[in-house]
């Protein structure tokens, strides 16, 4: 690269995405052109606009900003050809990059994905490796192309994954993993000398986005799959049961043994608070949200109006 530094275009959104951001800005050789993000969005009942976090901290940062509503168009093209980037560097997106893109700096674009590809390609690698029980979380960072997920991997770091991970909590743990991995990485790949290694696409499994029903607690599997449904699927799209007193949203839960007179589907005592009888175990419902109620433990809840839910059948 001479000795000039490297000029980065990054495009990326959610919170994942901003510590990468933040670690490009601090690298030095580094040169951050550019930063293209989604379109501020409205929020709440009033409709109040409001930015992605990455577009917020590069606004912080002073730096050029890129929001096009479609990124394929052809405007938003030639205003990123126009800023001629040596490299590309995508965390948390949102949206496909057309070739003429990938094709435009000549490092290629780097993508930064919060799982251990080809394994969790797609929309939601992080919950997906707590639903799956994996041993170990991990971020890749692949040199993108025109599939989703598929360009050859550049590096790889892993870890193990705790047994009490949430997706907040792994989500978070990914993005500072990914960005120390991507700065140390980078020296060799902006000089030539580190090699990229095509995916076993064999071996690959496919993510997708979930809907509110993904979150419907099934008491026909065992107790410890709900459980990492719960810690999966928060904050979205969150999980439910549906009692006789309507939906009961569950915060936080745990496993706990089963008896021979259990019957699946059914509420009971757990101590102070409240179980799920599953095919094998029993979930424990240690946080709840009654509807139209607070978020409370279960020993709350069961103090209140959760008592009289003893012994009944949740649904469908």
């Amino acid at each position: 690269m001479g000795s000039s530094p490297a000029r980065v275009l990054f495009f990326g959104s959610g919170a994942f995405a901003v510590p990468v951001l933040e670690a490009l800005l601090a690298a030095p050789r580094l040169e951050v052109v550019g930063v293209v993000s989604a379109p501020d969005r409205a929020v709440g009942r009033r409709g109040a606009l409001t930015p992605t976090p990455v577009s917020a901290r590069a606004r912080e940062g002073g730096v050029e900003l890129y929001q096009p509503p479609q990124v394929r168009a052809p405007e938003a093209i030639a205003a990123l050809v126009a800023l001629a980037p040596d490299l590309g560097v995508l965390a948390d997106y949102g949206q496909i990059i057309p070739q003429a893109l990938l094709d435009l700096p000549a490092h290629g674009i780097l993508n930064v994905h919060p799982s251990l590809l080809p394994r969790h390609r797609g929309a939601t690698p992080v919950p997906a490796t707590i639903l799956a029980g994996d041993a170990e979380a991990g971020v890749t960072i692949i040199r993108m192309d025109a599939g989703l997920d598929t360009g050859p991997i550049v590096a790889t770091g892993r870890w193990p994954l705790p047994v009490d991970a949430t997706t907040p909590d792994l989500e978070a743990e990914a993005a500072i993993r990914g960005a120390g991995l991507l700065t140390a990485i980078l020296p060799a790949w902006l000089a030539g000398t580190l090699a990229a290694t095509p995916q076993d696409d064999a071996t690959a499994t496919l993510t997708r986005p979930f809907s509110r029903e993904d979150g419907r607690l099934d008491a026909g599997r065992p107790a410890v799959v709900l459980e990492r449904q719960v810690r999966a699927l928060t904050p979205w799209p969150g999980t439910f049961l549906e009692t006789v007193d309507g939906r009961l949203v569950v915060h936080r839960a745990g496993v706990g043994e089963g008896r021979p007179d259990d019957r699946i589907g059914s509420l009971v005592p757990d101590g102070d608070g409240l179980a799920l009888v599953t095919v094998h175990d029993r979930l424990r419902l240690l946080e709840v949200q009654p509807a139209g109620g607070r978020r409370m433990t279960a020993a709350e809840f069961r103090r209140g109006a959760g008592r009289r839910l003893d012994g009944s059948v949740v649904g469908p």
